[in-house]
């Protein structure tokens, strides 16, 4: 398995992309960090699920993880994969077919839920689903921990909405200096 600093420099590898780039927050960006290019290869994906259940593992008394649509769901399912914790699937909206449900899996009011992301620029996605959870579902979110932290406010957002905020990596470990 690939240690952290292969997880890094793999992630990069195949990941970051130079160019003009429009950001989830509308914000432009020299630089794009595609998520799908990372969280498709297997050898970069068992190693993010053993550097979350490290930080996971480190948070007493978790019950479940939750990761949202689409970027979370490969994440969370190493981690749960990793830490042996069941998952929850968070989607962006609730479907309108079917059991017309946002959260897929089994979740009970009372629980401590870490929700795992993949990259947080400004928090916004991962705010609403920890919002969403603690108040529709009666849950309590720990942390928030990201894959890769952007460095351009959303440590600042996530702590200032009471939740705690980790990453494994940041883009200056990717070696970005944008």
């Amino acid at each position: 398995m690939l240690n952290r600093e292969q997880v890094c420099q793999r992630i990069a590898e195949v990941a970051l992309l130079r160019g003009e780039f429009t950001l989830r927050s509308g914000r432009k960006s020299k630089y794009y960090l595609d998520k799908y290019l990372f969280t498709t290869q297997p050898d970069i994906l068992e190693a993010l699920g053993a550097l979350f259940a490290e930080k996971i593992n480190a948070i007493p008394g978790v019950d479940r993880l939750a990761g949202t649509e689409l970027g979370g769901i490969p994440l969370v399912s190493a981690a749960a994969i990793a830490t042996g914790k069941p998952a929850i699937l968070i989607r962006n909206q609730k479907k309108d077919y079917g059991t017309a449900k946002q959260l897929e899996g089994a979740i009970n009011p009372g629980e401590k839920v870490v929700l795992v992301e993949d990259i947080a620029t400004t928090g916004g996605q991962v705010l609403e689903a920890g919002k969403l959870l603690q108040e529709e579902f009666g849950v309590t979110v720990p942390a928030i921990i990201a894959t890769i932290d952007r460095q351009e406010g959303a440590r600042e957002n996530i702590e200032a909405a009471g939740f705690a905020f980790d990453a494994l990596f940041t883009k200056s470990d990717l070696g970005i200096d944008e």
